[in-house]
C-alpha cells in the first residue's frame, strides 16, 4: 500500500506513529499502554489485545466492561481467525413472556435486554490458543489500575456525565449498584479526577486465576444468578456455564484490488462487505463532494436494508451469504442508486457505546478486537460487589415473530460490534475498526474509501469528516463538511442536517504493516485516541 506520510488535509493533523516492534492503538492512553507493556515484556500482539482489552473495562466502563461481549480477528502465523464471542438470550428469556408482561418491544433496560456475556471468555479462549505470557499476566495493569486509581480521560468523563443522567431516571432498587459502583460520591467524575474500583479488581483477580472459569462456572456466576433471582432476571448459572466462545471463518469482499474481511452473522460486519460491493464497480469522484458521499449514502441504506432482512443467529435461521455477496445480486441493489436519495424498507436504530483496539507485533500477528456494553455502561445493572456492569445487548431482539431477529431463548442477537481487517494479494495489510453501534459499518466504509479510493494515509483516514445515515432519508453530517456540501445532498433528496454530536460519529483505530516490515498506527481525533509502539 502506498500512501502520502505527510499529507494531512483534516483539522486534526496527528501524526502517523511508527514502530518496528510492537504497536497498539486504541481510545485511552492508559490501556493502550498497557497492552505495549505486554509486548515489551515478550508477549505477542494477541497478549497485547487481551491486557488492552481487560484495562479499558477499567479505565473506560462507559463503553464496554466485564459483563459485555466481544469479536476479534486474529492474523496468527500466516492465517487469519475469527472468533464470535457474543451470548446468548437466557433460557427463562422469550417474546412470549415478555408479552405476558405486557411489554411491546425490548427495554432497553434492567433485565430483560441482558443475554450472557462473551468478554471474558473471548480473553481466555485467545489466550490458551494464541497467547504466550502467563494468563494473570495480561490482568495485572488493569487490577493496578482498579486497585490504585486511575484519571479520567476526557471523553470517558463526559459519557460517564451521559449515563449518569439516564441510569438517574431509572427506578428500582436493582439500578442502585450502579450508583454504589460509578458514582459512590453521588456524582459523576470530571477529568483528571482518581478512580478506584475496589470490587472490580477483586473480580479481576478471581478471573486471572481461574482463566475466567470463575466467571461461568464458580462464585461470579453464582452472584449474577443470585442478583438475577432476587430482581425477577432471567439469567441464571446455567445460562453461563452452557456459553462458549466460537471460532468462525471471517467473509471477504474485493474491493478494487483489496481484500476485506469482516465477521459473519450474527455480527453486522456482511453490511460493510454488502456496501463495498455495491460500490466496487463504480469509479468514485473526488472526496468529500456530494456526489461521492452520495454513493457512500445510497450503498449503505441498500447493504442495512439487506442486513435488517436477514442477519440473525445462523443456528436459528439460514441466511443466504453466498447470495447476497454475489455479484448478479449487488449488480442488482447498485443498479438501485440514483440521482435521488433512496428510501430503504427498514429504520435505523440509534444507540451506541463501544471500544476497538488493534495490536501489532514484530512476529507478524495482528488482532483487530472489539467489545462492548452496548448501550453506555449497559443495562444499568451491576452485581453487587463484584463491578460486573451487565450488557444489554438483547436490546436488539424484536419481539414480531415475523422478524429475523425475533427473541428466543438460547438465541444471539443482531450484534453491531464489528472488527475488520484488510489484506492485499493474500498478505495481511492490518486490522481496522471504528466502534458506534449502527455507524460501524458506515464508520468502516468511509475510512476503506478514503484508503482505497482516494490513497489517504491512515490518519487522513480517520481525521476526515463523516457523514451517518439516521434512517430514512435522514443525513448528519460533520462539521467539517462545507454549506455548500450541505445544500447539494438537500437537492439530491437527502434531509441533510449538520450534527454537533461528535460522539455518534464513531472513534476508529488503525494498523498497516508496511513493505518493508514496518508497522504505522494511527488513531480517532473524536476521542482520547492514542497509539503505543516501540
Amino acid at each position: 500500500m502506498n500512501f502520502n506520510p505527510s499529507s494531512y488535509r483534516y483539522p486534526s493533523r496527528r501524526s502517523l506513529v511508527y514502530a518496528n516492534k510492537g504497536i497498539v492503538a486504541t481510545s485511552v492512553p492508559l490501556a493502550a499502554q498497557a497492552g505495549l507493556e505486554m509486548l515489551r515484556e515478550g508477549g505477542n500482539a494477541i497478549d497485547a489485545a487481551i491486557a488492552t482489552a481487560i484495562c479499558l473495562t477499567v479505565v473506560e466502563p462507559t463503553s464496554n466492561g466485564i459483563g459485555g461481549d466481544a469479536f476479534a480477528i486474529i492474523y496468527h502465523k500466516g492465517k487469519l481467525h475469527g472468533l464470535n464471542s457474543s451470548g446468548f438470550a437466557p433460557r427463562l428469556l422469550s417474546a412470549e413472556r415478555l408479552r405476558e408482561q405486557g411489554l411491546k418491544r425490548m427495554p432497553k433496560y434492567g433485565f430483560p435486554p441482558v443475554t450472557v456475556p462473551g468478554a471474558p471468555a473471548a480473553w481466555a479462549y485467545l489466550s490458551r490458543k494464541f497467547g504466550k505470557l502467563p494468563f494473570k499476566k495480561l490482568f495485572e495493569p488493569a487490577i493496578n489500575y482498579a486497585e490504585g486509581g486511575f484519571p479520567i480521560s476526557v471523553t470517558v468523563s463526559k459519557l460517564w456525565k451521559r449515563s449518569f443522567e439516564t441510569y438517574s431516571k431509572l427506578s428500582g432498587e436493582e439500578f442502585s449498584f450502579w450508583f454504589k459502583t460509578f458514582c459512590p460520591k453521588g456524582y459523576p467524575p470530571e477529568p483528571g479526577d482518581i478512580v478506584t474500583l475496589k470490587d472490580h479488581a477483586k473480580t479481576l483477580k478471581a478471573m486471572a486465576e481461574s482463566y475466567c472459569e470463575d466467571f461461568y462456572q464458580g462464585e461470579l456466576a453464582e452472584k449474577i444468578d443470585i442478583f438475577s433471582r432476587r430482581y425477577g432476571g432471567y439469567i441464571r448459572k446455567e445460562d453461563l456455564s452452557a456459553f462458549k466462545p466460537e471460532e468462525v471463518n471471517p467473509l471477504k469482499i474485493n474491493y478494487k484490488g483489496y481484500e476485506v474481511f469482516e465477521l459473519p452473522p450474527n455480527s453486522q460486519g456482511i453490511v460493510v462487505l454488502l456496501a463495498l460491493g455495491i460500490l466496487s464497480e463504480i469509479r468514485m469522484p473526488p472526496p468529500d463532494t456530494p456526489e461521492s458521499l452520495h454513493l457512500q449514502i445510497e450503498s449503505i441504506k441498500l447493504a442495512f436494508e439487506d442486513a435488517f432482512t436477514y442477519i440473525s443467529d445462523p443456528r436459528f435461521r439460514e441466511i443466504p451469504i453466498e447470495e447476497l455477496l454475489s455479484e448478479e445480486r449487488l449488480e442488482r441493489r447498485r443498479a438501485l442508486i440514483g440521482k435521488e436519495a433512496y428510501v430503504p424498507k427498514v429504520d435505523m436504530v440509534k444507540e451506541f457505546g463501544t471500544v476497538y483496539l488493534a495490536t501489532a507485533d514484530k512476529e507478524g500477528n495482528m488482532v483487530s478486537f472489539i467489545q462492548s456494553n452496548f448501550t453506555g455502561f449497559g443495562s444499568g445493572l451491576v452485581v453487587p460487589e463484584t463491578g460486573i456492569a451487565l450488557h444489554n445487548r438483547g436490546y436488539s431482539f424484536s419481539l414480531d415473530p415475523q422478524s429475523p431477529n425475533f427473541l428466543e431463548p438460547g438465541k444471539r442477537p443482531y450484534h453491531t460490534i464489528i472488527p475488520g481487517f484488510l489484506m492485499k494479494d493474500g498478505k495481511p495489510i492490518g486490522p481496522f475498526g471504528v466502534m458506534g453501534a449502527f455507524m460501524q459499518p458506515q464508520g468502516h466504509l468511509q475510512v476503506l474509501c478514503r484508503i482505497i479510493d482516494w490513497n489517504m494515509n491512515p490518519q487522513e483516514a480517520l481525521d476526515g469528516p463523516r457523514w451517518q445515515w439516521r434512517g430514512e432519508k435522514l443525513v448528519h453530517l460533520e462539521k467539517g463538511f462545507s454549506n455548500e456540501i450541505l445544500e447539494s445532498l438537500r437537492k439530491m433528496g437527502h434531509e441533510a442536517t449538520f450534527s454537533d454530536d461528535v460522539d455518534s460519529f464513531g472513534r476508529g483505530q488503525l494498523i498497516f504493516k508496511l513493505e518493508n516490515g514496518a508497522l504505522v498506527g494511527a488513531t480517532e481525533p473524536r476521542t482520547d485516541g492514542y497509539v503505543a509502539s516501540f
